[in-house]
């Protein structure tokens, strides 16, 4: 007869998961990736770094999961927004502003969730991540063409194109080397303005 763990021990364990993720995610917040070592997770989650293992048998394997709880955060603030009062262009306008807003406000896990060199998991879990955001910004653009507040335009295009601008558009103002040598309330207002721009106009080429 297999063995069957208590519902007590379940929750335990799922408390020691949730204690791990949570000390590696203030732990990128405070230095990036790169001070987020394993043995220093498990000490700042009160554990043994053998036990940190049994949880997730990789540095990648943790990060991929930090990373994932943080952008499933970031979605219900931008579900927030695009279901709140105003138009598809207000939405727009907010929610990049709204990203891009927090990513300088906590730098070192921003550019540990966008740009910073880490394993090849890591990456392709971000590259899932700005699917993810893409969905978010799809269903923006289809609301603003249905509205006739956006012309016809390829929507999966669009969408990946706002992703990849409001990203890109973060790699220097939150790397350690360039971070603060720009106003943040004016970039945020470039990039959001951009990204609206951008879609308002995107049925005007040839």
């Amino acid at each position: 007869m297999a063995y069957q763990r208590s519902e007590k021990m379940e929750q335990r364990l799922a408390a020691n998961r949730e204690r791990i993720l949570g000390a590696a995610r203030k732990l990128v917040s405070k230095g990036g990736l790169r001070e987020a070592r394993m043995g220093t997770v498990a000490s700042e989650a009160g554990l043994s770094t053998g036990a940190l293992y049994r949880y997730f048998p990789s540095k990648a394997d943790l990060f991929v999961d930090v990373l994932n709880a943080a952008v499933d955060h970031e979605i219900l603030i931008l579900d927030k927004i695009v279901e709140g009062p105003g138009s598809a262009r207000d939405h727009l306008r907010n929610a990049v502003a709204s990203f891009v807003r927090r990513a300088l406000r906590g730098p070192n896990l921003a550019y540990a969730f966008i740009a910073e060199p880490t394993e090849a998991d890591v990456d392709a879990a971000r590259m899932l991540c700005r699917k993810q955001f893409g969905e978010v910004f799809k269903r923006i653009i289809r609301t603003g063409i249905a509205n006739h507040e956006f012309p016809e335009q390829d929507v999966d295009a669009s969408a990946a194109c706002i992703v990849g601008a409001f990203t890109e558009a973060l790699v220097g103002p939150i790397a350690p080397s360039t971070r603060g040598t720009k106003t943040q309330d004016r970039l945020i207002d470039a990039v959001s303005s951009f990204c609206v721009a951008a879609v308002v106009g995107a049925g005007t080429g040839a």
